[in-house]
């Protein structure tokens, strides 16, 4: 016979439709008399109840994080949306060309959990090949503020741009470099 779990420890089932373990706890009843439960599902038991220790916890410290499926590409389009259109007409398009062309193409699919600092630093290290440092800074400044804004919305815990730093660029063009040499070296 199956040794009964511990009052308050929530249960452990399988669900034949899922494939996976569903680990439960009640957390508390609702003003309506339901029960708020949470859940934590794997494909092991262990996982299944460290994922129910993981929503636990952020229950506990006060975080309702929004579903999990939300992209990168979805929070930068939120940001353009909602923050960079109070700009200039000019800051705005400009923002927007970047992140089309810079930000979104290579991370836009990438889920906001899932996005993790080396993903960042590989992708500024793959972009500083071609792009200018005064690019590349201003490119991870429009990733790290549409991360902020969506760790702001509940989408994700933390920024991880926050832990990246910016490589070092391509050289500008030469013939730039040559002409305000002359300049700074001519005869005043």
């Amino acid at each position: 016979m199956t040794k009964r779990r511990s009052r308050g420890d929530g249960g452990l089932h399988w669900d034949d439709k899922r494939q996976r373990w569903i680990a439960t706890v009640t957390v508390g009843y609702s003003p309506a008399g339901k029960r708020i439960v949470k859940k934590g599902s794997g494909k092991t038991k262990t996982e299944a109840k460290e994922k129910l220790k993981e929503v636990l916890r952020d229950y506990d410290d006060g975080l309702t994080l929004a579903r999990g499926d939300a992209t990168v590409e979805q929070a930068v389009n939120d940001w353009l949306k909602y923050e960079l259109s109070r700009r200039d007409k000019a800051t705005f398009d400009a923002g927007q060309i970047m992140c089309r062309i810079h930000v979104i193409p290579a991370l836009g699919r990438r889920k906001l959990r899932e996005l993790s600092a080396q993903d960042v630093d590989t992708w500024l290290a793959d972009k500083a090949k071609t792009l200018s440092t005064s690019t590349l800074r201003l490119i991870r400044s429009y990733l790290n503020r549409s991360l902020k804004r969506a760790m702001a919305r509940d989408l994700v815990k933390r920024n991880v741009v926050d832990l990246c730093s910016v490589p070092r660029g391509k050289e500008g063009r030469p013939e730039l470099r040559r002409v305000s040499w002359r300049l700074w070296c001519a005869p005043r």
